[in-house]
């Protein structure tokens, strides 16, 4: 086949102008392909990134064409095999949808993960019996790059700023 390929588009305008003279319907390891004959040209049909479509049943390409008003068209099944893979293509779309699958369950599992946590720490934002520290007493312990009071904050919990009265108690 040629390595020039043909898009669906540009079939269905020829087809409605015309211009098509002939669809051979060519066998392949592990499907079918179709080569489109116009002017002095003949083009397989392309898949969505180029390479040449294969259609893995007959029925599927008889339909494909019928459905564009192609009707007659020849076959060619001399290198048709049908337990052969229809190609490292089909391959590498198999790995790529794996990978999309494996990629799509790490993010729902992250998802439930993160939507756990912000419920917990919801409820124990909520929870009565937390102890809360004032936003002032954390920043200026961090503004004063106090490690051993941020870690005193994180283990009990303040209603008065500390920081600000040993300020005072300083000055």
């Amino acid at each position: 086949m040629s390595t020039e390929t043909i898009t669906h588009d540009s079939v269905t305008r020829l087809v409605e102008a015309g211009a098509i003279r002939a669809a051979q319907v060519v066998g392949q390891p592990g499907g079918w392909g179709v080569i489109f004959k116009y002017g002095t040209l003949e083009r397989p049909l392309a898949a969505q990134r180029g390479n040449v479509r294969v259609f893995r049943r007959f029925e599927a390409i008889v339909a494909y064409l019928r459905d564009m008003g192609i009707v007659h068209f020849e076959v060619d099944a001399a290198d048709y095999d049908p337990h052969a893979p229809a190609s490292a293509r089909s391959e590498s779309n198999a790995e790529r949808a794996r990978a999309q699958m494996k990629a799509a369950h790490e993010a729902a599992a992250y998802d439930k993960w993160f939507r756990a946590e912000i419920t917990a720490a919801i409820a124990e934002a909520d929870d009565p019996a937390t102890q809360k520290v004032a936003h002032e007493v954390v920043a200026e312990a961090l503004q004063a790059g106090d490690a051993a009071a941020l870690r005193a904050l994180a283990g009990r919990a303040t209603s008065k700023p500390a920081a600000k009265t040993r300020r005072k108690a300083r000055a």
